[in-house]
């Protein structure tokens, strides 16, 4: 792995043009990844209602979609050396729609667990390879800005996804959100068959070929790969994107109904105002991505442009969720949270392009997808112990509330830790020894 700046075989206007096209087919997709997670906290008070399931019971389906989704991030890597990453991320998007058929035609809660840990499993490498796809038409100095423009996907999604799946919800029924998500992934996939070219910055420019390496290689790329994950940078960025991605896991799980049944909005309400803390997540993460994008390429730190400044979001964010319960207004928790969420969220695409830079070029889709991987950690747990404070408490209002607050509480903690040990700079230079 070197150390320069990757160079540019080609940078021209059409170079260009063709970059951002096969990103945005690759934030398309990322919305799709997002609305099939949206949907469980849109259709959560109506699967309640109609089969009597707990809060602790939805809060399991939405932790066991991150076991299987954290078990599928160590197959990116894989993934990407078999198959390529046209064929991969396709594969990827059908076993999507087919997560979502079960729960349409044999409705309980054994089916609600076994669709969502599908799901998770084919979900689980998106991130990685998506972002790989991605960077693969971007220098190192410049992908700050595609990283947001992918997660922003998620954003995107539920500021158009989420208020449509609502009321498609409320007017033909929980049923018909499923299926129409189905029928999305299904038509995304011929368009990126016929759109996809690898760029000139990725590992290789083959996209099914099996890549073959004798055993002295693998042992070598096994060790590189021991040795990044133990620097400080990938340390303190776990942390920090695990609290921050359990955060992201809440919300889209259990705010819809904490808006409902915790602050009296009416259920299309609810779940319309999903998109309210993604604007938010929108707008910062692409401001800031530019921002950090255009001064690392004139010469500025990158640890203080790609790890400080978003750090110190997500510690507004995390002081933003511990003072949810100390807010008498409905419409202030809304704005607090909103707000708090939107800085958390920079920090994620920065932590991606931090961690392009510190893998081996032929490593990133592997390491990334560890790096993903163990991150969702939070999410896996964060839902499960939402619903069980939720049931726990004297009413459910004061639950969702005690809950955000101690997730605020562990986003300043992995904050602080992340402002403390990450410096991609300095952890190249000693993976490159």
């Amino acid at each position: 792995m070197t150390t320069t700046k990757s160079l540019s075989p080609t940078t021209g206007a059409g170079t260009h043009k063709q970059a951002w096209t096969m990103t945005l087919m690759l934030v398309a997709l990322y919305m799709l990844n997002w609305a099939d997670k949206a949907v469980l906290g849109i259709v959560a008070q109506p699967l309640k209602d109609e089969f009597g399931f707990t809060a602790a019971q939805i809060g399991l389906a939405g932790s066991l979609f991150y076991l299987t989704f954290s078990l599928g991030g160590f197959l990116a890597g894989p993934l990407n050396r078999w198959l390529g990453l046209r064929w991969a991320l396709v594969i990827m998007a059908v076993v999507w729609a087919a997560s979502m058929l079960p729960m349409v035609f044999a409705a309980s809660f054994a089916v609600l667990i076994a669709s969502r840990c599908l799901l998770g499993l084919g979900e689980g490498p998106n991130s990685a390879l998506a972002n790989t796809a991605a960077f693969s038409w971007f220098p190192e100095e410049k992908r700050g800005l595609p990283a947001a423009a992918i997660i922003s996907g998620g954003s995107i999604a539920k500021i158009a996804f989420a208020p449509i799946l609502a009321v498609v919800t409320s007017t033909f029924g929980w049923r018909a959100a499923f299926i129409t998500l189905a029928i999305s992934a299904l038509v995304w996939v011929p368009i990126w068959m016929a759109l996809w070219r690898p760029g000139p910055y990725g590992e290789q420019t083959d996209t099914g070929k099996k890549v073959r390496q004798d055993p002295g290689m693998r042992a070598a790329n096994r060790a590189s790969l021991r040795r990044t994950m133990l620097t400080p940078t990938f340390i303190g960025g776990f942390f920090a994107a695990t609290a921050m991605y359990a955060i992201a896991a809440m919300v889209i799980t259990w705010l819809p109904s904490y808006l409902e049944v915790g602050l009296g909005y009416s259920r299309v309400a609810a779940g319309s105002m999903l998109a309210f803390p993604s604007i938010a997540g929108f707008v910062w993460m692409l401001s800031i991505s530019a921002l950090t994008d255009r001064a690392v390429s004139r010469g500025a730190s990158v640890r203080l442009m790609r790890a400080v400044i978003p750090t110190l979001g997500l510690v507004i964010c995390g002081l933003t969720l511990v003072a949810v319960p100390y807010i008498g207004s409905a419409v202030l928790v809304v704005v607090f949270i909103s707000i708090g969420y939107g800085l958390g969220l920079g920090i994620l695409p920065q932590l991606n392009a931090v961690m392009s830079m510190i893998f081996p070029r032929h490593q990133v889709a592997g390491g990334l997808g560890i790096f993903l991987a163990l991150t969702s950690l939070g999410p896996l747990v964060a839902p499960y112990i939402t619903g069980l404070i939720i049931d726990g408490a004297a009413d459910p209002a004061a639950g969702y509330a005690t809950a955000f607050q101690a997730i605020g509480a562990v986003a300043v903690t992995g904050a602080v830790i992340a402002l403390l040990a990450v410096n991609p700079t300095r952890d190249r230079a000693h993976v490159d020894q």
